[in-house]
C-alpha cells in the first residue's frame, strides 16, 4: 500500500495548550480512514494540523511524498488536500454555482476531473439550487455544497470533519451514498463522524482518539469484534 498521507509523532495544540500527544497515522492511496472519539479528544485538531490550520509543535506530516509539516494551509491544499470543515462554511453571498467555481482547479491533471456537471451528477439537488445563494440553502444542501466545493479542487485526499452531523436522516443517507460512490472512484478519505454503522461500511481503517492519543485502531472486522470496547471510548 502506497502511503498518501503519513503522520508521525504529531503533537499540536493552541498556544501553550497541547491537544495531540504523539499521533501516528497513515492513509494509503485510495483508502478511507476514520477518526473516532468523544468531543474534545483531538479529532478536529488532527485534521486541522494536517491541513496546516493549526501549528504543529512536534512530529511530522508527509503528503504525496512531500514534507508538509511547516507548509501553510494554501500550500498544503494545492498539493491535493480537499477540506470539508465542520460547520460547512460555504460562501453565503455567492450562488451554488459560484461557490463551486470559486475553488475549481485540476492542478494534478486528473484524467476524469470534477466539473460542475460531475458534481451535479453526484448531488442533483445542487443543480436544482444552482442559482440560489449559499445562505438560502438548508443545512443538508450546504453540506452537499461544501463537499462539492472540495471536489472541484480535484483532491487526492478528501478530509471531512463531522460529515453528517446535525443533518436529517434522508440527507445523511444521501451523503453516505455519495461518499460510497467516491470510494468506488478510488478517492482517498480521512473522515470524522459519529455514525459507526455507516463508517464501518465505508472505511478500511478506524482510529479512536482519547485525550489526544490513539487508544484503538483496526479495520471494520476488528471494530465489529471489539465494538463494545470502541463504544466505551466513544461514550455510546
Amino acid at each position: 500500500m502506497t502511503a498518501l498521507l503519513r503522520i508521525e509523532g504529531l503533537q499540536a495544540g493552541y498556544g501553550a495548550s497541547r491537544v495531540l500527544h504523539g499521533i501516528d497515522l497513515t492513509v494509503g492511496d485510495g483508502r478511507i480512514v476514520t477518526l473516532l472519539g468523544k468531543n474534545g479528544m483531538g479529532k478536529t485538531t488532527t485534521l486541522k494540523s494536517v491541513m496546516g490550520l493549526v501549528p504543529k509543535q512536534a512530529g511530522s506530516v508527509q503528503f504525496a511524498g512531500r514534507d508538509t509539516t511547516r507548509m501553510a494551509a494554501f500550500e498544503t491544499a494545492r498539493l491535493g488536500l480537499g477540506w470539508v470543515p465542520e460547520g460547512r462554511q460555504v460562501f453565503p453571498t455567492l450562488t451554488v454555482q459560484e461557490n463551486l467555481l470559486a475553488t475549481a482547479a485540476n492542478r494534478h491533471g486528473a484524467a476524469q476531473p470534477f466539473t460542475l456537471q460531475r458534481v451535479y451528477d453526484f448531488f442533483p439537488r445542487l443543480a436544482e439550487r444552482a442559482g440560489n445563494l449559499g445562505n438560502q440553502l438548508s443545512g443538508g444542501e450546504q453540506q452537499m455544497l461544501a463537499i462539492g466545493r472540495a471536489l472541484m479542487t480535484n483532491p487526492r485526499l478528501l478530509i471531512l470533519d463531522e460529515a453528517t452531523e446535525g443533518l436529517a436522516p434522508l440527507v445523511r443517507a444521501e451523503i453516505w451514498r455519495v461518499l460510497g460512490a467516491l470510494r468506488a472512484t478510488g478517492m482517498a478519505m480521512l473522515v470524522v463522524d459519529k455514525n459507526l454503522g455507516a463508517l464501518m461500511e465505508l472505511a478500511d481503517q478506524h482510529v479512536v482518539l482519547e485525550k489526544g492519543r490513539i487508544v484503538w485502531q483496526g479495520d471494520s472486522a476488528a471494530l465489529q469484534a471489539d465494538r463494545a470496547t470502541v463504544q466505551g471510548h466513544l461514550g455510546i
